[in-house]
């Protein structure tokens, strides 16, 4: 059994052990914080982020200015280019997190030295939303305290090994982490070699079914469950496919579409030069059209 003298060690010993490895990203009060996964790279949440250089500042008050070699804007990921110097990359932790695990959270806010705080994780496989409104599945769910500003702080077990990266606060005690899976290790990998994923690019805007539904009824055409196109880019892939506002999506690659993430989640596994057939209700008429998706880094629309 668990006592309060264990868990005061283990929280000793973990400053001590990652506590140096430990940053703040931003300037002043900082944005976020960040954990040094190798020599030289930082890993943190994307949307700590503003431009390609930010300031990093360590445990022991140095301040470095670093630059972004990689970004997942929609997994909320991201690795910094920075001198660690003398600053002991995290050990990653070989197993998965359980529901009751005991976790350590690290963070080192502006108003305060190194902060670790204990908790348990409270539920596993939760998705969230990243940035761009995009959703991350398989979050993990704990309950160590964390300050604001300290969302890319590491999660970690009771020998300090990295098992998550903390994103937000959900409220009333409950914080999110991405598990620091194998998975998430070749994406960070990845990150630090500068290769940033590249979304999948329509260029169209749409609404969800709910407004769909509600103005087709108000023109009166039959209900269908599907996305409406509201606005589509000229010269975009869906413009030169035929495309147009006003159309209703009602599947993607032959599957239905009852809301954007089930868009998403299709753009996802398309192979790298595999055109998109949509399935379109203009009007009463149904149609097809291949669009020949591209590939961005950029934020535009679906």
């Amino acid at each position: 059994m668990t006592t309060v003298k264990d868990v005061g060690q283990s929280v000793a010993e973990v400053a001590g052990k990652v506590g140096p490895s430990v940053v703040r990203i931003g300037r002043g009060s900082g944005r976020g914080a960040g954990v040094v996964v190798a020599a030289g790279a930082v890993l943190t949440n994307s949307h700590n982020l503003r431009g390609g250089e930010v300031t990093v500042t360590f445990a022991d008050g140095r301040r470095e200015v670093g630059s972004v070699a990689g970004v997942d804007v929609d997994g909320d990921l991201a690795v910094v280019h920075v001198d660690t110097k003398d600053a002991a990359p995290v050990a990653w932790s070989e197993g998965d997190l359980a529901l009751g695990d005991s976790v350590l959270a690290v963070t080192v806010p502006a108003d305060a030295g190194l902060r670790v705080t204990s908790g348990t994780v409270s539920a596993v496989g939760r998705a969230f939303r990243g940035p761009r409104g995009r959703l991350v599945p398989g979050g993990v769910e704990h309950t160590a305290p964390l300050a604001r500003g300290s969302s890319g702080s590491p999660l970690l077990d009771a020998e300090g090994r990295l098992v998550g990266i903390s994103t937000h606060r959900l409220g009333d005690g409950f914080y999110l982490a991405v598990p620091a899976d194998a998975a998430l290790r070749e994406r960070v990998e990845a990150l630090g070699r500068g290769e940033s994923p590249r979304g999948r690019y329509l260029g169209i805007a749409l609404h969800p079914s709910r407004v769909a539904r509600r103005l087709r009824a108000s023109v009166g055409l039959p209900e269908r469950e599907g996305l409406l196109v509201s606005g589509v880019e000229p010269d975009g892939p869906a413009a030169r496919a035929g495309v147009r506002g006003g159309d209703l999506v009602v599947a993607a690659g032959g599957t239905p579409l009852t809301g954007p993430d089930d868009l998403f989640e299709v753009l996802r596994s398309l192979g790298s030069d595999d055109p998109l057939t949509l399935r379109i209700v203009r009007g009463t008429e149904e149609v097809e059209v291949r669009v020949p998706v591209e590939a961005t880094s950029g934020e535009g629309s679906a």
